[in-house]
Formats: C-alpha cells, sequence, structure tokens
C-alpha cells in the first residue's frame, strides 16, 4: 500500500497533513523545523537505493512524535519507501532501544507530490527536550529531493547502492557525511511537556541568514568551528529549558532561508517573507510566538522603506489574526549600504521601536540592532561579534542576541 497525499494537502490513507485537522490536533506542538528553499535546488545527486539519516534537535520533548516529509520544490513525486526514528547516540549511531519504524496511515511507504507534504502517524517514542532525534529514510528508486543547504550539523548517507539501512544502529550502515538537510522539514511532539500547559508551545524564529545561522560556526582565528552550530535560536532554547519553569516551556523553532526578504518585490519570488508564511509558520502546529528577523537583504537589494514596511504591516497583521505574538527586531547594520540605504533602514527602524510594538502593528520589539551594533560606528557590527564579513554575527554575537531576548514575554 502506498499512502498518497495530494499537494493540496489532503491524505489519501489516514495520515495527517499540516493542513488536516485531527481530534488531537491541539496537543501537538512543533519542536524542530527547517525550511526547504527553492534557491538550491533539488539534491545535486539522484538516490537510488540508498538511505539517509538526519538528525534533528528537538528543543522540547513529549510522550510521542510525528515527522513531516516535505517536497515542496520538487518537480515529480517522491517515493519513501521506509523510514524509522530514533533518539541519536552521537554521529550516525541511534540509541537500540529508541529505535521506531515510522509510518504514514499505516503504510511504511508514502508518496509526496511535487508540492505536496505529509505528516507521519503518532510514533511512541517519548522524547525530552534538547534531545537529538535522527530520522532515517530509504529511496528505492532514483530520487531527487529538495533540500536545507544549512543543516547546521552533520548528516548522514548510506553508501552508494547501500539498500535499507534505516534499522541500523551502529551507524556503519551510514559512512558517508554531508551537510544538508533533506526531505525531513518538522518534528512535532505530543504534549504534555510542551502543550498541556497554558504557557506551552512553540515560537518561531523567522527570517534569512543571521536567523538561519550564517556566522554560527565562526569563533575566532585558531578557534575549530564547532560540531553543532551555535545559533542564537540554538542558545534561546537551551535558556528556556534551564531558565523556565516547567509550566512555562515553549519550543524554539528557526525558519530561517538565507538570503531571503521579507517583501515578494525586493527578492527571488517564494521564498519571501510573505510568501511562505503559510508554509513555514503558520502550517505549523501551536505556534505562540514569532520573532521577526527580516530587511536585511531588502535593503541590500535597494528596495525602499515604504515596500519593506508594507511587508511587515502585512506579515504581523496575519500572525495576529492567527493568534500568534509578534516581536520584532529592528534592521541590524551592514558596512556595505549606502547612505541612502542606511536612511531607509532609519525609517524602518523608527517604526519598529515606536510605541515599542511597531507602531502597534506587532506585541514588542527585541533590539538585536543595539546589541549587534558598535558603540562607535552604528552601522557597523561590534567588532567582537563579527564573523568577519561585517553582516553575519560570530558566536559570541549569536550568544548576545539570545541572552538579550527577555524570556518572560515568551
Amino acid at each position: 500500500m502506498i499512502t498518497l497525499v495530494t499537494a493540496a494537502g489532503v491524505a489519501v490513507g489516514g495520515s495527517v497533513t499540516a493542513g488536516a485537522s485531527a481530534p488531537d490536533a491541539d496537543e501537538w506542538s512543533t519542536s524542530w523545523t527547517q525550511s526547504q528553499q527553492r534557491s538550491s535546488g533539488l539534491s545535486p545527486e539522484t538516490f537510488q537505493n540508498r538511505s539517509v539519516r538526519v538528525v534533528t534537535r528537538l528543543t522540547q520533548g513529549g510522550s510521542a512524535l510525528r515527522v513531516r516529509l516535505q517536497n515542496q520544490f520538487g518537480t515529480a513525486p517522491l517515493v519513501v519507501n521506509a523510514t524509522t526514528a530514533g533518539l541519536s547516540a552521537g554521529g550516525a549511531a541511534v540509541r537500540p532501544e529508541t529505535l521506531r519504524a515510522v509510518t504514514f496511515g499505516g503504510s511504511p511507504t508514502v508518496s509526496v507530490p511535487a508540492g505536496g507534504e505529509v505528516w507521519s502517524d503518532p510514533v511512541n517514542l517519548a522524547t525530552s527536550a534538547l534531545d537529538d532525534l535522527a530520522v532515517s529514510f530509504y529511496l528505492a528508486n532514483p530520487t531527487r529531493m529538495m533540500l536545507h543547504d544549512l543543516a547546521g550539523r552533520t548528516n548522514y548517507f548510506s553508501a552508494a547502492g547501500g539498500g535499507n539501512t534505516t534499522s541500523d544502529t551502529s551507524g556503519a550502515g551510514f559512512p558517508d557525511t554531508h551537510g544538508w538537510t533533506y526531505l525531513v522539514s518538522a518534528v512535532d511532539v505530543l504534549g504534555p511537556d510542551v502543550a498541556g500547559t497554558v504557557a506551552g508551545g512553540t515560537v518561531v524564529a523567522y527570517g534569512s541568514s543571521v536567523v538561519d545561522g550564517v556566522g554560527a560556526d565562526s569563533c575566532g582565528a585558531g578557534c575549530p568551528p564547532p560540531a553543532v552550530f551555535q545559533r542564537w535560536t540554538d542558545t534561546l532554547a537551551q535558556r528556556v529549558v534551564g531558565e523556565l519553569p516547567a509550566d512555562r516551556q515553549v519550543a524554539v523553532v528557526n525558519e530561517g532561508i538565507a538570503g531571503t526578504t521579507a517583501a515578494p518585490a525586493c527578492g527571488a519570488g517564494g521564498l519571501d517573507g510573505i510568501s511562505r508564511l503559510d508554509r513555514d509558520v503558520l502550517a505549523l502546529h501551536h505556534v505562540r510566538a514569532v520573532i521577526y528577523y527580516y530587511g536585511t537583504n531588502d535593503l541590500a537589494n535597494n528596495c525602499s522603506a515604504e515596500t519593506i514596511l508594507a511587508a511587515y504591516r502585512d506579515t504581523f497583521a496575519r500572525l495576529r489574526a492567527a493568534g500568534i505574538k509578534v516581536f520584532v527586531t529592528p534592521i541590524t547594520p551592514r558596512p556595505g549600504y549606502t547612505a541612502e540605504q542606511n536612511a531607509r533602514r532609519a525609517v524602518v527602524n523608527d517604526f519598529v521601536r515606536a510605541g515599542g510594538n511597531c507602531s502597534g502593528t506587532c506585541d514588542g520589539v527585541f533590539d538585536f540592532d543595539t546589541v549587534l551594533r558598535d558603540p562607535n560606528n552604528p552601522n557597523s557590527i561590534y567588532p567582537p561579534y563579527d564573523s568577519g564579513d561585517g553582516v553575519h554575527a560570530n558566536i559570541a554575537g549569536q550568544t548576545a542576541i539570545a541572552r538579550s531576548i527577555p524570556l518572560d514575554r515568551l
């Protein structure tokens, strides 16, 4: 049996898609995400009779989980022949007692059409906050997949033609490594650890490269890059777990895509903050708040302040209409901006800071601009926080951003 899921989100065979309702829908919270991105195109190679293992870090845990497989920008249906999930034992290894088969409408095989997605059946595996979950899938037929090209950690392939190694727990069945995230775009967990409390739910970081993690592997001259990128969202998730009481825990997920813009008119179509809002925020589960960090690329692409602000207002209104709080950062500095672009930046940032609530259109301001800018040169990043390109924060800067966020606002 193959479970079919239409591009419109209708499941044939009983699986649950992001657009479908379920009796327990309010009990699920999204605990990890990574957006698919058109700019990278399809996978550079064709997979056939081969397995892939993707490691995801759950920012909150639960009594069960489910996985979203996505073929958002694929050009043909994508058939997955087997899927497993289990807690990572480090590297490509999985703790044997945690390995679970993942099904879709009761079937191990699922077909996701071009432009479609599918959520798995619930998987009976208890998890805790900050657990690393390994999701493995087997592709029998020639397949090219969509990806996210900045995984922020090492993921794994079986050898070419290596067959179905999804049940391998030693890691030996996945000898090849890569730094991309294939096919898996979200993991939900079932409360009560997250959704069973009034304050629970999911906070989505939404934006471009500084959200995505560019710079988060930079720790200074002579320092070896960390095995796992230390994005500000990672540190924020750790702060939530370590500093908030059990009844105020929230998941923190990252929906950044490098190079994207707030407004459709300011960048490549299809991946701007307006066009992907439904897919990458509103289709997730139990979203309580969004941290919005957009505008740097709009200015670099010479968009006007009015165009950027129109995109802000549109996005904020749609989120708030869905009952989601919106916290916004002013646009951070970039030394390559012209005087005119910096003037536009000032207009946008004045709007964001006005009233502490984007002139009444958002719920609060998290001022990453103040955190990152050089006090002696406000159009540049503070040198100890600069990854070296003048645009992106290094690990110290990412940590400073995370520590500037007041947890009680979340």
